[in-house]
């Protein structure tokens, strides 16, 4: 069952991560091929990238090109960082290599937001948050 407030935790997590890591090898074999005809991306996807987002503010949604990019978000729990994210979802198939997370981190610096790194790890996070939600919902829709 979908929680936000778990999934909010979650991407607080991930956007906190502060690990270093390389992006490794990503799987390609077809996770389930569902094609979508009423939108241009995977509706599985499009719904976990909307439902995984869903606490920060957006600023653009584009169900044909699959984006969705948000505003910037603060975190109560770090209110001296903030992080804007963009997500693309590359196919019509539920794949592990189709969807990539793009984001931005900037910390406060004596009243100015100044640009900061982002960890691999906190896109990488990102990414497998994503995933294994579309991938509930497709489980959710084949057996329910």
């Amino acid at each position: 069952m979908f929680r936000p407030s778990r999934l909010a935790v979650a991407l607080s997590a991930a956007l906190a991560l502060s690990a270093c890591g390389g992006r490794g090898g990503r799987p390609e074999g077809d996770l389930a091929a569902s094609r979508v005809t009423t939108i241009g991306v995977n509706s599985y996807l499009w719904r976990a990238t909307l439902e995984t987002l869903s606490f920060m503010p957006l600023l653009q949604t584009d169900s044909n090109g699959g984006v969705v990019v948000t505003d910037w978000y603060v975190n109560p729990q770090l209110p001296g960082e903030r992080m804007k994210v963009t997500v693309s979802i590359l196919d019509q198939d539920l794949r592990a290599d189709a969807v990539r997370v793009a984001a931005l981190r900037e910390v406060n610096r004596g009243g100015q937001w100044v640009s900061a790194p982002v960890e691999a790890a906190t896109t990488q996070k990102l990414e497998d948050i994503i995933l294994t939600r579309a991938r509930d919902l497709r489980r959710g829709a084949i057996t329910g």
